[in-house]
């Protein structure tokens, strides 16, 4: 193994799954994932996500894989134990207290009960359910039951934390005591794998992101790498733009009311200054000088839309191509199917 390999929480290669009927939810998938950083996988339904989680998490058998977790070959067993993972959809019996459940999933973990006893009260806390361990289940809102969801994903003590849609149905205070938590485990040194359809939440906390469509990997890197080719910088001047910025073919310029928006693609401050001198010479009244980028959800669907990673960003301002359907959504559901 490779030094860079070892110093990656995650380092997959040719990670592929057909279900019966020849349906392919991964097709030769690759990623890294280095440790110490929240990565956030992103894609729609029936993308593969939760395969590619649950092939990591060793609940389904792959039809091919390379590469490691935390060091080994992905699907050594003994690897899980310094793995959290909190399932999408996930289920606890509903007669246990959430303190009960949360011991009873740390000694499924290999957790000793004195280690359980002196960390479980801290987890609580952490997660924002002190008051309410001691009630059943069976009386927790969706939220209440994800905040104990992370509780236990986290009462190993785990290196690699592995998050399925963590924030589904959650309130916004809620996930954003989640994010606080997620910076926190970040700060600690550890890793985070995050699987989310709430891309707002994403581009908040992550370092990284892997967009999947159809069981590719289609764009990889931070969000500033991905976005880079959207930057510019808007200017709105009040009235008509002069002349002279419809003839410059560096130069956008769009009526919005009673405003006009010259655009000026780059994120160099420097080179905007000119653009501001000239106005300034012309008596325009300026209103606003903005840099500007497409955010998560922008990029997002666009790449859905145009199904490649290779062709270039629409202009700025141009709405993006709608989503095509998920190519797998049909997917059959064993092993917890394709998501």
């Amino acid at each position: 193994m490779s030094t860079a390999a070892a110093d990656r929480a995650i380092d997959l290669d040719h990670v592929s799954k057909t279900y019966r009927g020849k349906v392919e939810a991964l097709r030769e998938i690759s990623m890294r994932v280095d440790r110490g950083v929240v990565f956030g996988l992103l894609g729609p339904n029936g993308a593969g996500k939760s395969t590619l989680v649950k092939i990591m998490m060793t609940i389904v058998r792959p039809t091919r894989a390379e590469g490691t977790v935390l060091g080994r070959p992905v699907g050594d067993k003994p690897t899980l134990g310094r793995i959290g993972f909190l399932p999408e959809h996930h289920r606890m019996p509903t007669f246990l207290t959430g303190r009960q459940a949360v011991d009873h999933f740390g000694a499924l973990a290999g957790v000793d009960r004195r280690t359980r006893r002196r960390r479980i009260p801290g987890l609580l806390e952490l997660v924002g359910m002190t008051a309410a361990a001691d009630r059943r289940i069976g009386g927790y809102s969706k939220g209440m039951m994800q905040r104990i969801g992370l509780a236990q994903a986290l009462v190993n003590d785990p290196e690699l934390v592995v998050l399925d849609e963590p924030t589904d149905g959650v309130d916004p205070v809620g996930r954003r005591d989640i994010r606080d938590l997620l910076g926190r485990l970040r700060e600690e040194g550890r890793t985070v794998f995050i699987n989310s359809h709430i891309l707002s939440e994403l581009e908040m906390i992550c370092d990284r992101v892997a967009i999947l469509i159809a069981g590719e990997v289609r764009r990889q890197g931070t969000i500033d790498e991905l976005t880079r080719e959207s930057r510019r910088y808007e200017v709105d001047v009040l009235g008509d733009a002069p002349d002279w910025c419809a003839a410059d073919p560096a130069l956008r310029c769009d009526r919005i009311g009673p405003l006009t928006r010259i655009v000026r693609p780059g994120d160099d401050a420097a080179a905007v200054q000119p653009l501001i001198d000239r106005l300034r010479a012309d008596a325009a009244t300026i209103v606003a000088v903005s840099p500007k980028r497409e955010s998560l959800e922008d990029l997002f669907v666009r790449t859905v839309g145009d199904g490649s990673a290779d062709g270039d960003p629409p202009p700025p301002g141009v709405p993006p191509t709608s989503p095509a359907p998920a190519a797998d959504a049909a997917a059959p559901a064993a092993n917890g199917g394709a998501a």
